[in-house]
Parts: structure tokens; C-alpha cells; sequence
């Protein structure tokens, strides 16, 4: 057959997803890997979209989403983001996922660079070599408390740097940027003339203090260089709903409106409904969730402290970041899968998610207390050295 375009084999897999295949052929897995919430859907937007089928909602409909959506996505954005746009800025994707790929397109030509977190998020790196642009990764790492070090990132800025990705709370690090860092990070931006895409998705879920959009700050300074990821999969347990958004600077409606018609027309109306009921119905589930979130976390460290196993104490989004490094000899990808093999725990490993992340895990806390302890229990034991090591490679401020 013809041959592929040359760019596509340079896509990375997905090693989250190749833990998750493994999984799904064995039994009695415990499960922490994928970042699934364990909560079940609100009542009140499963009905939602139950009625949108039953009404036979089904036609097309504006590539920017349903009106009544993008209006109550503007009335969030402004009550919890400090973000005051219009709907012309807001466009409903399908997930995340799409809303990052399509920031993206807008942006990245073959051959530009873009600056990826690494630790960071696997398909910022996917959906850059997908456009044949070169991610950059920035390291994130236990020495700096796992902030961006603005030096190092700034010498990494060549003439065809173009994007700067910002993620916070960060998955998989669970680590939230202050607010010093985002300014920080803006101002490089401003210096360099770059874009600033900014992914949002776990904005719910902060534990440290209040989530901060890096766009309300750059309002304030009149600059329109941001522009901003945000889900409703992990917030209101609608991973499978698929329904996201971007928010962009004005004057960018005809240009996004050709390339949502190009890629995915729009999104399917049902769902769009139960985003609609998500936002404006009540938020006690998201409350409810976020309380499970944290009580895990609680338990998740009281247990690792006893055993002496380091971790990250995350500021926010529903997962843990743990060194194995004692146990996983310099290759923690492979040492995962034997986890998953010999002792039937599933855990994502750090190495999917860039170079700094060899010698981690990424452990979701969206899973029951006893699945939990269980996996937990399955860690080997740290080398004596480590038992008596300090748990957190964080500042007090920022410890759970």
C-alpha cells in the first residue's frame, strides 16, 4: 500500500494506554492507572441527555456548540475563571483532547517548536507531532519542587518556538503553579511572543487554595496571547460524554469556525445537553467528589508515610506521584508491567509521561479506599536508606 506521511510515525504511543490494554486481559486488577472518576454521573445531567435523545435531538448544529451552552460556559467562565468573554470565544469539542489538538492547529506550522511540561500529559507531546511541529520538553523535577525553572526555559526558546503549554493542576504531577509562577510564566510569553496554551481540565479539584486561570491575569494586562483548555470529563464524571471547550482571544470566530466544520462538523447535541444541565444544575456532586478525592489522598499518604515511600503532596486533580526509583532500576515502564503481571496492580509510569518521569509512578486516587490500600500494600519495600526519608518533595504551603 501507499506509504504513511512521514510525520506520523514519529507520534508517540501512549504508555498509560498500554497498561491499560494489559489490564483489560487479565483478572482481579486493581486498577489506579487511567484517570477515571469513580463517581457515578449526576442524575440530573444523565437525564439531560436521556431527554435530548428521546426528544430526537439529533441534527446539527452551530461547529461553535449550542448557544445555550457557550452562554452558560460564559457565565462560569465568569463567576469561577475571572474570565469575561463572549460566546463567539467559546468552542465546544469533543473533550479536552480536541480542544488542546485544535488550539493546536491554530498555532503550530510543521518544523515550529512547542514547549511541553515534562513531566506533563501525554498528548501534548501526540498532538504536536501529529501537526509535524517538534515538542520541547521543560523539566519539571523533584529539586525545584517540581515549579519551572523560567532560566532554563527561557535558553530553550529558539526562533522557532512558538507555543508555551501550561498545566495546572498538572496531570500527572497533581502540582499546582502559585500564582508568581503563572505571572512568571506570562511574562516570558510576552518577551518571546509566544502563545500560551493553557490546560485546565482538573480546575475543580484544588487543594491548596483557589484554581487560577492564567488568562484572567492576562486580561488584566490587556494581552490576548492565552488560550485555554477546559473539560467537563473529570469534573462531572463525563469521560465517555466527551464534551470539552476552548476559550480563545477575540477575532477568531470565522478562522475557528472553518476548522471545527473541517474536523468534526460539532458536537453531538445530547451531550451537549448534559453539559448544559453539568453547569447550571446543582454542584453538590462536584463538591461530594472532590471530598472523596481528598479523603483518599489522606489515606493514600498516611500509608506511604508508614512505609516510608516518597511521594509529591499534590496541590490539586485526583492523582499521586510516587518514587519507585528504589525498586524500578532505571526503567519503570517495564517494572510497571511486572506490577501489573506478577501482582495485578495497574499504575501509570512515569516514563509516559516525558523523561523526568523515569523513576515515578502516577497513582489515580479515583478508586475506593480498599483498592487503594490494596495497591498500595502490593509496592515493594523501599531500601532501608529511603524508609527513614522525608515523604514529600514539596513546600509546607502546599502539603495535603
Amino acid at each position: 500500500m501507499p506509504s504513511l506521511a512521514p510525520h506520523i510515525p514519529a507520534v508517540p504511543g501512549s504508555g498509560i494506554r498500554r497498561i491499560y490494554e494489559i489490564a483489560a486481559e487479565l483478572d482481579d486488577v486493581v486498577s489506579l492507572g487511567v484517570g477515571e472518576p469513580d463517581v457515578p454521573i449526576a442524575p440530573h445531567i444523565r437525564d439531560a441527555a436521556i431527554a435530548a435523545w428521546q426528544r430526537d435531538e439529533t441534527d446539527y448544529n452551530p461547529n461553535g456548540g449550542l448557544l445555550d451552552l457557550r452562554r452558560a460556559i460564559v457565565g462560569k467562565l465568569a463567576e469561577r475563571n475571572g474570565m469575561h468573554v463572549d460566546t463567539e470565544q467559546v468552542w465546544v469539542t469533543i473533550g479536552a483532547t480536541q480542544a488542546l489538538y485544535l488550539a493546536m492547529q491554530l498555532t503550530l506550522a510543521p518544523g515550529d517548536e512547542v514547549l511541553v511540561p515534562d513531566p506533563g500529559y501525554t498528548t501534548f507531546t501526540m498532538g504536536a507531532c501529529m501537526l509535524g511541529a517538534v515538542p520541547v520538553p521543560y523539566a519539571l523535577t523533584p529539586e525545584r519542587e517540581f515549579l519551572p525553572s523560567i532560566d532554563e526555559l527561557e535558553a530553550q526558546i529558539t526562533d522557532r518556538t512558538r507555543v508555551l503549554i501550561v498545566n495546572s493542576p498538572s496531570n500527572p504531577l497533581g502540582r499546582v503553579f502559585p500564582e508568581s509562577t503563572l505571572r512568571e510564566l506570562l511574562d516570558l510569553a510576552r518577551r518571546h511572543d509566544l502563545w500560551i496554551l493553557s490546560d485546565e481540565v482538573y480546575e475543580a479539584f484544588t487543594w491548596t487554595g483557589p484554581h487560577i486561570s492564567i488568562a484572567a491575569l492576562a486580561a488584566e494586562q490587556g494581552d490576548d496571547r492565552v488560550l485555554s483548555a477546559f473539560s467537563f470529563s473529570k469534573t462531572y464524571a463525563m469521560t465517555g460524554i466527551r464534551v470539552g471547550y476552548l476559550v480563545t482571544p477575540p477575532g477568531l470566530s470565522a478562522t475557528l469556525r472553518t476548522l471545527q466544520e473541517a474536523t468534526i462538523s460539532c458536537v453531538a447535541p445530547p451531550a451537549q445537553r448534559a453539559a448544559i444541565a453539568a453547569l447550571t444544575g446543582d454542584q453538590q456532586h462536584v463538591a461530594d467528589a472532590a471530598a472523596h478525592y481528598r479523603q483518599n489522598l489522606e489515606v493514600v499518604t498516611s500509608a506511604l508515610d508508614a512505609r516510608g515511600i516518597r511521594y509529591l503532596a499534590p496541590g490539586g486533580a485526583f492523582y499521586l506521584w510516587v518514587d519507585v526509583s528504589y525498586a524500578s532500576d532505571g526503567d519503570v515502564a517495564g517494572w510497571a508491567e511486572r506490577l501489573l503481571l506478577h501482582h495485578r496492580v495497574a499504575v501509570a509510569p512515569g516514563s509516559a509521561f516525558g523523561r523526568s518521569g523515569e523513576g515515578w509512578i502516577r497513582l489515580c486516587l479515583a478508586a475506593t479506599e480498599a483498592d487503594l490500600l490494596t495497591g498500595i500494600g502490593r509496592l515493594p519495600d523501599p531500601a532501608s536508606d529511603l524508609a527513614a526519608a522525608p515523604a514529600a518533595e514539596s513546600t509546607p504551603e502546599e502539603t495535603a
